[in-house]
């Protein structure tokens, strides 16, 4: 019987994306180039995945994923597949500390919904399948709120913010469904959007509104979206600021964000990156309920591949229980590892 049920977030966690392996970009390029068919493609980033399924289950992780290998970016390859959005190559990329991203994005050409048939499903159900009863199969999708990006919303098609809100929400109730109906039964939701309401300079805002009203909204947005969930579904965010090739998209702590998102948004954890200087200090994590979601410490850079010093993990875990139980603690890597981890045998 394939293993189902979660005490997610687990101590020892991590945010899911891998380095996809030489051998999965030698084949794109080979695809590409018309030398390979896109079944022989999918073959083997179906073998690199279950390669990398075994290698974070011989390690001892609980739940697993599968390293987001056949995706081309974090995020745009699900919302491209949503109907009513597209992807499309915009005239610049994103602006990371000293790197501007690959040059895509995606942008909505009608009626948001759910596409019924999204291969990310698919997928899914085949990674499932992969782990087997061996642990548990986490799914990574990025959040809703990453439709509210300055540049997306199309005001022909949706002039009336709330109209816009309520189609993004049903999608995302949707979408979960899905993956619920195909076995998941943890969910991560990656939110670079809220994330970036900490900077100084709010990134993704060409919409007027106050640093206060995105806030409240995006929290709308996600606990609308969470509303009748099924009950053994653990679903997690990740909040991001962004790591691009090593380089970060922006800094600041989550003290802006917290007195709300944190004390409001109704998901069973909250991975926060605590890395590094960018990220402040463990006071914000006063606003999370004591008997509320998990908090996972992204303590474990993703930056450089440098161990981090035993004892000063152990110090910082004791500075954040000053500010949230011991028993919501876990720890992970502050972000993807797509950066920097390759596989090996």
């Amino acid at each position: 019987m394939t293993k189902t049920a979660t005490h997610a977030p687990f101590k020892a966690d991590h945010v899911g994306s891998l380095l996809r392996p030489e051998r999965i970009h030698i084949a794109r390029k080979d695809f590409q180039a018309g030398n390979i068919t896109a079944e022989e493609l999918y073959n083997i980033e179906t073998e690199e995945i279950t390669r990398v399924v075994d290698k974070q289950i011989e390690v001892g992780l609980e739940a697993v994923t599968d390293g987001e290998f056949r995706r081309r970016f974090w995020h745009t390859d699900f919302l491209e597949h949503l109907n009513g959005i597209e992807g499309y190559v915009p005239d610049h990329g994103f602006q990371f500390k000293g790197e501007e991203t690959e040059r895509y994005d995606v942008r909505v050409i009608g009626k948001i919904s759910f596409n019924e048939d999204h291969p990310h499903v698919k997928e899914f159900i085949q990674f499932k399948e992969i782990v087997g009863d061996r642990a548990v199969a986490k799914q990574t999708i990025p959040s809703p709120n990453q439709l509210f990006n300055a540049g997306i919303r199309n005001l022909d098609i949706y002039p009336d913010l709330d109209a816009y809100t309520e189609d993004i929400v049903q999608t995302y109730r949707d979408a979960i469904q899905a993956f619920y109906d195909a076995g998941c039964r943890y969910l991560q939701l990656d939110d670079v959007y809220i994330a970036g309401l900490n900077s100084e300079d709010i990134p993704f805002n060409d919409s007027g509104y106050t640093r206060e009203d995105l806030i409240e909204h995006a929290l709308k947005v996600a606990n609308a979206v969470l509303e009748n969930k099924p009950e053994d579904l653990t679903i997690t965010t990740h909040l991001c600021r962004g790591n691009y090739r090593s380089k970060w998209a922006f800094k600041g702590s989550y003290a802006k964000i917290a007195p709300t998102l944190f004390a409001k948004e109704n998901v069973d954890g909250f991975f926060l990156e605590y890395d590094d200087d960018r990220s402040g200090d463990f006071g914000p994590l006063d606003h999370i309920p004591s008997d509320g979601p998990q908090v996972v410490l992204g303590l474990f850079t993703s930056k450089h591949g440098e161990l981090e010093d035993k004892e000063t993990i152990k110090e910082r875990i004791e500075e954040a229980k000053q500010h949230v139980s011991a028993e919501q603690i876990c720890l992970s890597l502050n972000a993807a590892l797509h950066q920097l981890i390759t596989v090996t045998s």
